[in-house]
């Protein structure tokens, strides 16, 4: 099986329009643009984009280009003092079918919001990433190479957060949500959401400016509280198992011959990162003992090692890179 590309408009798991390098122009196309930037963006921004909300990176969702872009540079740019000519980067986001406006526009999007930073060269434009970049983009490969998909570490410790925001306040209380989902913190109640395992309050929620409102405990469960159920209660477990289960449909059986590794690369790290970003880590004990994590976790792994040479090569031969060292 070649990798595909999820039909727009279509059920979570119809997909087609295999990814070949001789059928750049298929008929199945991602977005163009991606949604407009939260309303505090300069806070909101340090957030990676499966964290917007709950609901985002949700099972069968199709890759925002925005989502695209940081895996790619994340795979291309991150740990190099490097940055990408705007040319070859259209040229390899025409393999997953993103039109050149919708790449330039994202770029664009994306140095607005201090993730990526321009290098002019002559006639030519290159983008680098920003510290702040380097950062999410940092986390993101904690995530997926270090911390893994399977929380059997936990010491039965909790993170409480408890807020109260002005009513008018929606814009702060959308960006301090959307930080506590990528901390991995679910709502036990209003104005009072908890995560498993000991959290950087202060790191996670740094330049808000909303100390004053909080109020951050750690603790354990204690009877009558069951920590299986107050799980069940703060997350969408079912969901969150969907997401993997969906992973390995779209996956389990994909094979990177006749495809194109370098778009297949893409696809596959991008679905895998904004898979395991909205994933709150939850501890492997209170979890069902089919819990799909480490099945897709393995599926991802194998599939990783099978693409990089082959992608390493063509990134190689079609990336047009400067030295900002």
């Amino acid at each position: 099986m070649k990798c595909r590309i999820l039909v727009p408009g279509q059920g979570a798991a119809s997909y087609a329009g295999a990814v070949s390098s001789s059928d750049p122009a298929g008929e199945t196309r991602l977005p163009d643009a991606s949604p407009a930037a939260p309303a505090d963006g300069a806070a909101a921004s340090a957030v990676p984009p499966a964290a917007a909300s709950p609901g985002a990176g949700a099972p069968g969702a199709v890759p925002r280009p925005q989502s695209l872009m940081l895996s790619f540079f994340g795979i291309h740019v991150l740990g190099r003092e490097t940055a990408l000519s705007s040319g070859s980067v259209i040229d390899v986001f025409a393999r997953v079918h993103v039109g050149e406006d919708a790449v330039r526009s994202t770029l664009a999007r994306m140095v607005g919001r201090g993730l990526l930073e321009r290098h002019r060269r002559g006639r030519r434009m290159y983008f680098g990433l920003t510290p702040r970049a380097r950062t999410v983009l940092a986390d993101g490969q904690d995530r997926i190479w270090r911390t893994g998909a399977v929380n059997r570490d936990w010491d039965g410790g909790w993170t409480l957060v408890g807020f109260s925001l002005p009513d008018a306040w929606r814009s702060e209380r959308h960006d301090l949500r959307s930080r506590l989902v990528w901390g991995g913190f679910g709502p036990l109640q209003s104005g009072l959401w908890a995560a498993p395992g000991r959290v950087d309050v202060t790191a996670l929620l740094d330049g808000l400016g909303l100390d004053e409102h909080l109020k951050v405990f750690h603790a354990s469960a204690a009877p009558p509280t069951d920590a299986g159920v107050l799980l069940r209660s703060a997350f969408d477990v079912e969901g969150i198992a969907a997401g993997y289960r969906e992973f390995l449909s779209r996956w389990g059986g994909a094979e990177p011959a006749g495809g194109d590794p370098l778009a297949c690369q893409l696809l596959l790290h991008t679905d895998w990162l904004e898979l395991v970003r909205s994933d709150p880590h939850l501890p492997a004990e209170h979890l069902p003992a089919d819990w799909p994590a480490a099945a897709a976790e393995r599926s991802f792994r194998a599939l990783a090692a099978r693409y990089e040479p082959a992608a390493a090569r063509i990134a190689a031969e079609v990336l047009d890179a400067i030295d900002l060292g």
